[in-house]
């Protein structure tokens, strides 16, 4: 009995994938350079274990395709047309400036002038699969930089459709590839408006089932169905996803959505990239190898210097504009289908659209690189573009609050509902901007630094409220107010016991642990449903804090002897256990004798 093909074939990508990516994110060259690797080994160029890349190829487009999907329910329609400024205006800007200067590089190595244009427009796009993985690995999807990048990701999608259908119109080999503009747009419309009218209710009712795998199963459908309509259509299938998960962003279903395609996305995407690295033909860079370097390093260099110059016009931070360069630079998968639609066509001979496809394709490899040479060179060099502190005008509030998110708000809010006047330092911008618009008096600044500790009226205030999330820069600020300014009286937020016993080796008296006077709320509701009267659930409470407090200042002189520490919380909650029980029993004692 014979195996198979399929189930051998993934057993290669599988171990490949689980011997390469571990690998490489260990020495730190990202798990796309080593699904890139694995592709490389496995495949002709390498040991030759599978050889029908192609198939593979269009297979794995999926993963991209899902990806879109899944972006796209992460955007509501209206944050897209927020960002149209960066779709359209970047996006044009990059591909036809990038694409101007390609295309030039064409005309003077003697290309036709449509030739030289196609090929100018087709290397000037870039790979939105690693652009954007690596946006969602370093959480800059919601930044400035990470808008600006998706933007021209989105144009360049959107510009494939036409530059699919050049080679149709230049070129003299003729091709089926001619689309209708009429019918694509009527695909596109037709996605939107069951998007909109018709997924809604039948994700209600699969819902309604109660049976899991069906409506990943259904997931699953809309999105295949979608990528079948828009290839047929001649268009792309990221897109047209793109624009699906869009238009369910709103969906009450969107979150289930996502938990149920993310492990087909990884998975496909790994096995995209494994497949772009069975296509780099290393023959071919054996064989020419100046040649092939010369193409690979003269397209990034072109594309990182171009990039680098419009990164700022385009409005991207000063730290990051050779991060947008990095990422953009290298080529993009879309340039795979153009370059063989190029060739058939009988615009550039095959040979030279082989030497192109691989050049690409080793720029797309050489990504991690570029981000290496980024955040260990460039970064220190040129560090991240951060908002300057607010110029704070002279405060004289009793109050300052370090740190306005969900703690130190309700602490601002009860003083604002008073009358009293607080001023506020946080990190956040967007947080602030909406805060001002609340009418709080809010100031961008690290709250640590005494040069605005003392603008916002330190030396004048009564108290500062400590409620900044992270426990560290907490206990730098009390430092610098204990150090500085030792009248003010310190009321500080705790995250846990660690937290509390820092603080108070410090002499800070008024702590309030962030979530235990709601925990005691909430056990008290447990007793009551589980049948203890309200008074005798409000005494265990009581009981139970008072007991808490005093065990923390007996185990506060050892907090740093962690077997001491451990005997102490044991013996605490033993005897805490036999408090209440002796409680309750002289409780019972006492009403059964009133009744005598």
């Amino acid at each position: 009995m014979h195996e198979p093909a399929w189930l051998g074939n993934m057993l290669i990508y599988l171990a490949a994938a689980v011997l390469c990516v571990p690998l490489a994110v260990r020495i730190g060259l990202g798990a796309v350079l080593g699904y890139l690797t694995a592709g490389v080994a496995i495949g002709p160029a390498g040991l030759g274990l599978v050889s029908d890349v192609d198939t593979i190829l269009h297979f794995a487009e999926f993963g991209v395709v899902l990806m879109l999907f899944m972006i796209g329910l992460e955007l509501e329609p209206r944050r897209l047309w927020a960002m149209r400024r960066d779709v359209f205006g970047g996006g044009a800007v990059q591909l036809l400036v990038c694409g101007g200067v390609l295309a030039g590089v064409g005309l003077a190595l003697g290309l036709a002038g449509g030739t030289a244009l196609l090929l100018g427009l087709t290397l000037a796009l870039s790979s939105t699969a690693i652009a954007a993985r690596t946006l969602n690995e370093r959480n800059l999807f919601s930044t400035p930089t990470g808008q600006l990048i998706f933007g021209i990701l989105l144009f360049q999608d959107i510009a494939a459709i036409p530059l699919i259908a050049l080679p149709s119109l230049f070129g003299h080999g003729g091709t089926d590839n001619h689309v209708s503009v009429g019918f694509g747009l009527a695909v596109i419309v037709g996605i939107l408006t069951v998007g909109l009218f018709v997924a809604g209710p039948v994700l209600r009712l699969i819902a309604r089932t109660d049976i899991r795998e069906l409506f990943t199963a259904v997931a699953l459908l809309i999105v295949v169905v979608i990528a079948v309509l828009m290839q047929r259509a001649g268009l792309s299938m990221a897109l047209g996803a793109f624009l699906a998960g869009v238009v369910l962003a709103k969906s009450e279903y969107r979150h289930a959505l996502e938990a149920d395609l993310e492990p087909f996305k990884g998975l496909l995407l790994g096995l995209f990239f494994i497949a772009i690295g069975m296509s780099i033909n290393l023959s071919l860079l054996f064989a020419r190898p100046l040649l092939v370097l010369a193409l690979t390093g003269g397209l990034l260099l072109l594309k990182l210097l171009a990039l680098r110059v419009l990164a700022g016009p385009l409005g991207a931070p000063l730290g990051q504009r050779w991060l947008v360069a990095a990422l953009l630079a290298p080529g993009g998968e879309f340039a795979f289908v153009i370059l063989g639609m190029t060739a058939q066509a009988g615009m550039i001979p095959p040979e030279q659209a082989a030497l192109l496809t691989l050049s690409v394709a080793l720029s797309m490899a050489a990504t991690p690189f570029l981000l290496l040479s980024y955040d260990h060179w460039l970064v220190p060099r040129y560090p991240a573009a951060r908002p300057e502190p607010d110029a704070i005008p002279s405060q004289e509030s009793p109050v300052i609050i370090a740190g306005f998110g969900r703690f130190g708000q309700i602490v601002g809010r009860l003083l604002f509902a008073n009358g009293v006047t607080a001023t506020v330092l946080d990190h956040d911008p967007d947080q602030i901007a909406m805060l001002r618009r609340f009418g709080f008096k809010v100031f961008y600044g690290d709250a640590t630094r005494l040069d605005l500790l003392e603008a916002a009226g330190i030396a004048k205030a009564r108290l500062l409220v400590v409620a900044l999330d992270d426990v560290d820069t907490s206990l730098r600020l009390v430092d610098a107010v204990r150090n500085h300014h030792p009248q003010v009286i310190v009321v500080a937020r705790a995250r846990n016991v660690t937290h509390v016993f820092g603080l108070m080796d410090r002499g800070v008296e008024r702590i309030e642990r962030e979530t235990f006077e709601s925990a005691l709320r909430a056990g008290r509701r447990v007793l009551r449903e589980l049948g203890f009267g309200a008074h005798e659930a409000r005494l265990a409470a009581d009981t139970f804090r008072r007991y808490d407090l005093a065990a923390l200042d007996a185990m506060f002189p050892h907090y740093q002897d962690e077997i001491k520490l451990i005997s102490l919380a044991q013996t605490a909650r033993d005897e805490l256990t036999d408090l209440i029980e002796r409680d309750r029993q002289s409780r019972e004692r006492e009403h059964t004798a009133g009744w005598g």
